[in-house]
């Protein structure tokens, strides 16, 4: 591509790259932290439900159906909610609405972050993460700043009260992106009223197993979550389609279910990890539906292209602190086993 009718802005960026999506069959894809598992049946009737001749009409821009499920299932307002397509859609959002000047983040992270800070001109300040892979608390005291919590790729989760500390002693907008969080962190959603600094983003994606659907949302003061819809109502007014808007509302109404999948998915993580450790793995305490492993026998690219002999896809990160790491969403058990066993047979040689 020549670029000659590209803008200077698209020259400049380095688009965010997405974990593959494998074209082969009979593959364990263990590469991009979906769940194993299907989403609720409940969510499932609602998109058959879904009246297709209604489809000819705009869906509601506000998505308040979203707006009250989110609310049910956080303990909040429905004006403290804000929809979106997807997590990726509502920090796009975030950074274009609450982002001035300088925001930290993680030096080890999700990456989009970068992406959105070099296409919006958000000065990003990477904060290095220490030794352990936990973050440095303090050093994110004042200005503003992005946090994923539990952190991606590690894994690795802040507590309530570092949280608060953040919030505390922030100077402007603290986001914690918490797409993770069902898998055993504590949400930061109950600070909002105490923080009004304070945003919490959700994504429907992984606990809830809608990766497909494209759908999240954001918990903050009612002044936050206007920030974002004056900015959304300038850019897409109708982010999300009604069956998606019918499947998120009944998805997240169904608490109990959600809370046995996610259950279910904790228990083969810490299985898994633990037959890891067993192998000589380190693997970091996860709070999160995926690991992160690394072994001194053998590097990551190596065992990552053996994996994928055996039709066994995972994913490596080109962070250099990280890249001799691999990033392992969790299958369900009869996955789980096959995978184990091929790491063996690859250890053994």
């Amino acid at each position: 591509m020549d670029k000659k009718f590209w803008s200077e802005k698209a020259k400049r960026i380095k688009p965010y790259v997405a974990g593959e999506q494998p074209k082969f069959d009979d593959i364990i894809k263990l590469n991009t932290n979906e769940s194993p598992f299907p989403p609720s049946p409940k969510a499932i009737e609602a998109f058959y439900n879904t009246n297709a001749a209604d489809m000819r009409l705009y869906p509601d821009t506000n998505a308040q159906i979203v707006r009250e499920a989110a609310a049910f299932a956080d303990g909040v307002k429905p004006e403290n909610i804000f929809v979106g397509n997807g997590s990726d859609d509502v920090l796009a959002m975030t950074f274009m609405a609450l982002f001035d000047g300088e925001v930290k983040t993680p030096d080890v992270t999700y990456s989009f972050y970068t992406v959105w800070a070099s296409l919006l001109g958000v000065d990003l300040k990477e904060i290095p993460l220490n030794d352990d892979l936990t973050i440095p608390v303090e050093k994110f005291f004042g200005g503003s700043c992005i946090i994923a919590n539990p952190n991606a790729p590690t894994g690795l989760m802040l507590s309530l009260e570092d949280i608060e500390k953040i919030a505390a002693n922030a100077d402007g907008p603290v986001v914690i992106d918490e797409a993770y969080v069902a898998f055993g962190a504590e949400t930061a959603a109950v600070l909002i009223d105490k923080y009004p600094n304070l945003l919490v983003v959700r994504t429907l994606s992984k606990a809830h197993g809608l990766a497909g659907l494209r759908m999240g949302y954001a918990i903050g003061c009612e002044d936050l979550i206007g920030a974002l819809y004056a900015v959304k109502d300038s850019f897409n007014s109708y982010p999300t389609d009604r069956a998606a808007q019918n499947m998120a509302a009944a998805a997240l109404y169904d608490v109990e279910y959600n809370k046995a999948t996610v259950e279910r998915v904790c228990r083969i993580r810490d299985n898994t990890a633990e037959e890891l450790r067993k192998m000589g793995f380190s693997v970091t305490d996860s709070k999160t539906n995926f690991l992160f492993i690394t072994h001194p026998a053998i590097s990551a690219e190596e065992l990552m292209k053996k994996l994928r002999d055996k039709a066994i896809i995972v994913r490596r990160l080109s962070n250099p602190r990280t890249s001799n790491y691999l990033r392992m969403s969790m299958g369900t058990e009869e996955q789980m086993e096959r995978v184990l066993a091929e790491i063996r047979n690859i250890l053994e040689g």
